[in-house]
């Protein structure tokens, strides 16, 4: 049954939540409204299906369509199985990294670079807290370089053109004591699915 309005629900990770709030604005997409799920749910997949649910439960009685903006993202497709059964749609893509450079691309790049560490705008400001802490390396962080031994390349995929970002991205890799590549990717497939979203008109009682 319909929501009360003709809006869509987007629930997303945190961790696009900048992007995706720019994209509604720039592009006056006032039919389209977020609700996020923090960015650290990544440290646990198994929690991401659930949680989403919960966020379809509490949200599908206030909106003509719900979307969600999350890759598998380690969920080994019951995020799918899940969505299958509450019959909402989600953006195509194994994880954001993918969906972000465009998801024919990343699968082209991934064939030759298996020992890439990708960065996107979110994860590059938030390095410390997500990943570095994330991992218990500001306690350990002799541990570094086991935890990131199989890695060769920094790979900055960048959806805005920011100089201290690439600054940011740049001590990223020296830290961890890998080589640097910047790609400006910008939003990939996240922007080709919002826009293809359409507004609903809501049914009245």
């Amino acid at each position: 049954m319909p929501g009360s309005t003709d809006k869509t629900l987007i629930i997303a990770c945190g961790a696009l939540s900048h992007e995706i709030v720019h994209l509604i604005r720039v592009n006056n997409w006032s039919h389209l409204e977020l609700t996020c799920l923090p960015a650290k749910i990544h440290h646990t997949p198994a929690k991401i299906p659930d949680a989403v649910r919960r966020k379809i439960h509490e949200n599908r009685a206030a909106y003509a369509r719900i979307f969600v903006m999350f890759g598998d993202c380690g969920t080994a497709g019951l995020l799918d199985k899940m969505l299958e059964e509450e019959a909402v749609e989600r953006i195509e893509g194994p994880h954001c990294f993918s969906f972000l450079a465009g998801n024919t691309d990343f699968e082209m790049w991934t064939q030759d670079e298996i020992t890439a560490f990708y960065l996107s705008d979110f994860f590059c400001w938030n390095f410390d807290r997500i990943v570095w802490e994330g991992l218990g390396l500001e306690r350990r962080d002799d541990l570094a370089e086991f935890v990131f031994a199989n890695y060769e390349k920094v790979v900055y995929m960048a959806q805005t053109e920011d100089p201290a970002l690439q600054v940011k991205a740049r001590e990223i890799a020296n830290r961890l004591k890998l080589d640097y590549e910047y790609r400006y990717v910008g939003y990939g497939d996240m922007k080709a699915s919002m826009q293809q979203i359409p507004v609903t008109v809501a049914i009245s009682n």
